[in-house]
């Protein structure tokens, strides 16, 4: 009779750990440097659902904004700021108060 119970109890686990959805993958950040009025990763890879962090490490305010209507962003000094990327592709990126700074982001599936 315990054996019997413990083989069902033991199905019923088995069966509960089987049904299980897994779970989805982390979504994860990753960083962009603004160092001496430049963007220390030129080119930043990621996928889609990844927050992009940008992060100032100047003196001064600047902006992350895309080429493409996706995000437009304002960087204090000391300050970062983020934006998910929702969809794959190429995306270049310039800092609207200092023109000649520019990075671009690949974003994957």
């Amino acid at each position: 009779m315990i054996r019997a119970w413990m083989a069902t109890a033991f199905l019923g686990f088995a069966a509960a750990s089987c049904s299980r959805a897994p779970a989805p993958p982390r979504a994860e950040t990753v960083s962009v440097v603004i160092d001496k009025v430049v963007f220390q990763q030129v080119e930043t890879h990621a996928k889609v659902g990844y927050t992009i962090e940008w992060v100032n490490k100047d003196l001064f305010t600047h902006t992350s904004t895309s080429r493409d209507p996706q995000w437009d962003l304002t960087i204090e000094p000391g300050q970062s700021a983020k934006a998910v990327m929702t969809h794959a592709g190429t995306f270049d990126y310039f800092c609207r108060l200092h023109p000649n700074m520019t990075g671009r982001v690949i974003i994957g599936k």
